[in-house]
C-alpha cells in the first residue's frame, strides 16, 4: 500500500491553471490544525517573455519557500501535492528540502477553498462569477475578454500559443 495516515500533513493545490484568464491560486492547508494559507502567481508570469522562460515555475518555488516558514513543518509531517504541472517544481523543491512528499489528487476543503479563491480573484477585475454558477468554462471567459479586448487581454494568459494563434483574433472578431 502505497498511501498512508500521517499525524502532520499540509496539503498543496492549485486553480487556474487552465483558465484563460489570471494566473494561479496555489493554496496549502496544514492538518489538522486547519491553517490555511493561499498565495497568487500573476498573470504576468503567464504573458510574453516570461510564460516562455516559465516564470510561473519559479513563482510557485517562491510560494513553497512561504508555505515552508508559515507552515513550519517538522521531520514527521508530510507534502501532500496535487498532480498539476504549475505544482512540479513545488514538489521537486520539498523534496530536496529533505520533505516527505506525496504526489495526489486533491479534493475536498482544500479543493474548495482553492477554486474559491480564484473565484474571488474573478470578482476582483469585474467578471461575474455568479453567472457561470462556479463553474468556469473557456468560452465564458473567451466572450467576456470578447466584451472589451483592448481593456481585458491584459488579464489574459497571452503566452498561450492558442491565444496569438487563434483565441485573440476570434476575441476581437467578436467585438467588431
Amino acid at each position: 500500500m502505497e498511501r498512508f495516515l500521517y499525524k502532520k500533513e499540509i496539503l498543496i493545490d492549485d486553480s487556474g491553471w487552465g483558465d484563460l484568464i489570471l494566473g494561479v491560486v496555489i493554496g496549502a492547508l496544514k492538518l489538522p490544525e486547519g491553517k490555511y494559507m493561499e498565495r497568487r502567481i500573476p498573470i504576468s508570469s503567464f504573458q510574453p517573455p516570461h510564460f516562455q522562460n516559465k516564470r510561473y515555475l519559479d513563482d510557485a518555488v517562491k510560494i513553497a519557500e512561504e508555505i515552508v516558514k508559515v507552515m513550519q513543518p517538522d521531520e514527521d509531517t508530510v507534502f501532500k501535492v496535487c498532480t498539476g504541472y504549475v505544482l512540479s517544481s513545488i514538489r521537486r523543491y520539498l523534496r530536496e528540502q529533505g520533505f516527505k512528499v506525496e504526489e495526489i489528487e486533491v479534493t475536498g476543503e482544500l479543493q474548495e477553498l482553492v477554486e474559491r479563491s480564484f473565484g474571488y480573484w474573478c470578482k476582483e477585475v469585474g467578471i461575474d462569477f455568479e453567472r457561470t454558477e462556479g463553474k468556469r468554462s473557456f468560452n465564458f471567459f473567451i466572450e467576456w475578454v470578447a466584451e472589451k479586448p483592448h481593456l481585458r487581454e491584459n488579464l489574459v494568459k497571452t503566452g498561450w500559443k492558442s491565444w496569438s494563434n487563434r483565441w485573440r483574433e476570434i476575441a476581437y472578431r467578436k467585438k467588431s
